[in-house]
């Protein structure tokens, strides 16, 4: 069980995705992106490969939505696959196969899209993009109220036990990569992320400096550091 966001901020040129699930080390199958280029989700029975197939369709040239109906005409097995891509002009598609599980949605915003399967409830999709639409700040910030918002509104059947948001800015990597990959309290997962979010935000910065000008970075301030 699953449901993640997908989303683009123009005025940042931000990519990210936000993926919370009943299932252990969900971000690591599930959320993709990739600078300049999008975002991604595959999920349900998930196939990690296809996530990257979608980025790299779009990094072609191709549009959300012809990146997404290549996938689904060239996949094996499609029909037990959820699917969702947001490209650089914040163009979304997304796919829900036959065989999703249980309750299942998906949602299309203004930069952003949802999807869900073994939900609460089919409203769930519709709830993410709300708050994601009406929310402002830090990528990571909005991604992460816009889950918030899902639990608030049904969340998944059964007890959520890992989450993970990824966040790309014009840099080759992450700038914001933060895991909870399993937490056995159930539904602690994402309060557990908030705590991660809220230590790691102040910090975000620095890490980017002492990556791109080291000469420029601020002290460490650990043991050893003069």
């Amino acid at each position: 069980m699953t449901f993640s966001v997908a989303a683009f901020c123009p005025n940042s040129g931000m990519f990210g995705t936000i993926v919370t699930s009943s299932s252990i080390c969900v971000a690591s199958r599930c959320a993709f992106g990739r600078a300049g280029v999008g975002a991604a989700s595959s999920q349900n029975i998930t196939d990690p490969r296809l996530g990257n197939r979608l980025l790299d369709l779009c990094e072609e040239g191709k549009s959300a939505e012809a990146s997404l109906a290549q996938v689904v005409k060239e996949t094996a097995n499609i029909d037990w696959r959820q699917l969702g891509i947001i490209d650089k002009q914040g163009n979304t598609a997304c796919y829900s196969g036959e065989k999703t599980l249980g309750v299942h949605n998906m949602a299309q915003g203004n930069n952003c899209l949802a999807m869900g399967n073994l939900l609460d409830n089919a409203d769930i999709p519709a709830a993410l993009i709300t708050s994601f639409e009406n929310s402002s700040g830090h990528l990571t910030e909005r991604l992460l109220m816009a889950l918030e918002a899902g639990v608030a509104a049904g969340g998944e059947a059964g007890p959520i036990h890992s989450v993970g948001v990824k966040v790309y800015s014009e840099y080759e990597w992450p700038i914001v990569d933060l895991r909870v990959d399993w937490d056995p309290i159930p539904d602690n997962a994402i309060p557990q992320l908030r705590k991660i979010w809220e230590e790691y935000e102040p910090q975000l910065q620095p890490y980017i400096t002492r990556a791109i000008n080291p000469e420029e970075s601020e002290s460490y301030g650990v043991p050893g550091d003069e």
